[in-house]
């Protein structure tokens, strides 16, 4: 059993509101949120930092927790829902990124397995083999590296594992993406929250640093289902757009 929270902020970056961007007449986060709720997840709860969210996806029957606008992460929003949930601190949650409209709901259900069959793990994720020289050089693709057994050892946004006297074109067999979706226990958000960023954190901008910097296990397996990109830019928005047309 678990449950998914949906982290939806309003002052994205690259692309304000995209969160209510519209895609066939509702919002992005609509469609986030009915593909969570095709799984088995025992709840679904969109969290947000804004009003208008809140309104938008209360029309269709979300559950909507309002969180504070200020947190540093997805992951901090949930640690304040499942606070504001009293989860028990063995509760599995999975964090489904408030703009991955197409996330296969194989993997949602995979990435809670993972966790539940790895009591020693804080957190479980999923990755996928890269197969471009230019997504393996690109540092907006994040990079896994990690044993055979499947714990991680690194993410960076640099290409990673190095093949000393390569050509740039190689991509090694082992190269993998990191995949943005996770499932935690409850008692390691608690924890993550009152943690200060880590050094590597803040060098790669990559927040499940912080979790190995602290010594915590994250298992990561290739997803059972290929992940369409999410949306972080209007070129992304435009591609779902297309890939969703009725």
């Amino acid at each position: 059993m678990y449950h998914i929270v949906i982290p939806a902020r309003y002052g994205s970056t690259r692309l304000l509101a995209k969160a209510l961007a519209d895609i066939n007449g509702k919002p992005l986060v609509y469609w986030v949120w009915r593909q969570a709720m095709q799984s088995k997840a025992i709840s679904v709860t969109i969290a947000t930092d804004d009003a208008r969210i809140q309104e938008a996806m209360k029309i269709h029957g979300a559950e909507v927790v309002m969180t504070d606008p200020n947190h540093s992460s997805g992951t901090d929003r949930l640690a304040e829902v499942a606070r504001i949930k009293s989860w028990d601190s063995d509760a599995i949650v999975v964090n489904l990124q408030g703009d991955e409209p197409l996330m296969p709901v194989a993997n949602l259900e995979q990435v809670a397995g993972m966790l539940e069959a790895h009591p020693q793990a804080s957190i479980a994720t999923l990755s996928e083999p890269i197969d471009s020289a230019d997504a393996f050089h690109d540092p907006s693709v994040v990079k896994v590296v990690s044993d055979a057994s499947g714990r991680a050892h690194y993410f960076s946004r640099s290409a990673i594992p190095h093949v000393r006297g390569a050509e740039p074109s190689l991509v090694p067999d082992m190269a993998r993406r990191h995949i943005g979706l996770y499932a935690y226990r409850a008692a390691f958000l608690a924890d993550f929250a009152s943690q200060p960023l880590a050094p590597l954190e803040q060098l790669e901008s990559l927040e499940q640093l912080r979790a190995l910097h602290c010594g915590h296990e994250i298992r990561v397996a290739d997803a059972l289902e290929s992940v369409p990109a999410g949306v972080d830019t209007q070129k992304d928005l435009d591609a779902v757009r297309t890939l969703m047309a009725p």
